[in-house]
């Protein structure tokens, strides 16, 4: 770990927490203009730590074709998972539904826009490129892997909604295992920015 992503690690995870709280819980801007806004100050500063450096970002065939295979697969995770769990949680529909709702009224095609070439490329260069690769390097790969599953979810605890947290825990921990397995950060972008974009803006689980 460099000394720039040894200062910054933990400092951001707090304010990861402070920007997830801000994007949640507090009034102002619209949703998605927040969670964007979150997304990219944390991957300014994984960038200015150096993070870029050691994380592959050809986006070659072979990312494009396993980002959208894998993009695709955990799709079907996640309609499978939102089957499920409406017939045993019957809280289910109504949680799923407030998720949808944060971003009413927002046009769809600027949320799929700012999902596919901000959020989730923001998102990915932090979480997986900064944050799950230092902690690897300090803690070794799985137990990396799981702290930073951990607190991926644990950011999203402070939306009060149980089925966006087991959501994140769940896209967390897959975006994570294939971090760990690939060491490509360009497949991981262009699997979570296309899964965010289909699965809010073009076909959502409601």
């Amino acid at each position: 770990m460099n000394e720039s992503g040894h200062r910054l690690l933990w400092p951001t995870v707090i304010l990861a927490f402070a920007l997830w709280f801000v994007t949640f819980s507090l009034p102002g801007a619209g949703f998605w203009i927040k969670i964007s806004l979150s997304a990219g100050i944390l991957a300014a500063l994984a960038l200015r730590a150096g993070t870029a450096a050691d994380n592959r970002l050809a986006f070659d065939r072979a990312a494009v074709f396993q980002g959208l295979l894998s993009a695709a697969l955990l799709y079907g995770i996640f309609w499978f998972g939102n089957e499920i769990s409406w017939l045993i949680f019957p809280f289910a529909p109504q949680q799923v539904a407030a998720i949808y709702a944060k971003g009413a009224g927002f046009p769809l095609p600027v949320v799929f826009l700012l999902l596919l070439l901000v959020t989730g490329p923001c998102e990915e260069i932090y979480w997986r490129g900064f944050l799950q690769r230092n902690l690897m390097l300090r803690y070794g790969e799985i137990r990396g892997w799981i702290l930073a599953t951990a607190i991926y979810a644990g950011v999203h605890i402070l939306s009060f909604n149980l089925m966006l947290f087991g959501a994140a825990a769940v896209g967390g921990a897959f975006w994570g295992l294939l971090y760990m397995k690939l060491k490509r950060l360009d497949t991981l972008i262009i699997c979570h920015s296309v899964w965010s974009a289909f699965i809010f803006a073009v076909l959502p689980l409601t």
